[in-house]
């Protein structure tokens, strides 16, 4: 198992609900979230910004 930091940009959505989901499917692409935080939002682009540490299965 590998961990890696990883940082993603999300387009903000309507809810609170829909914007975790949308991070919880973007974190998954990268591999299995362990933790998350968003530490930056652009209220003019409408994108967050995630930090992220994930695992991944070594090949």
């Amino acid at each position: 198992m590998t961990t890696h930091f990883i940082t993603a940009e999300i387009d903000l959505q309507e809810t609170p609900a829909e914007l975790l989901e949308a991070i919880e499917t973007e974190l998954k692409k990268q591999g299995e979230p362990l933790r998350w935080a968003i530490t930056s939002v652009d209220v003019d682009e409408q994108k967050a910004t995630v930090e992220a540490v994930v695992t991944t299965l070594k090949s």
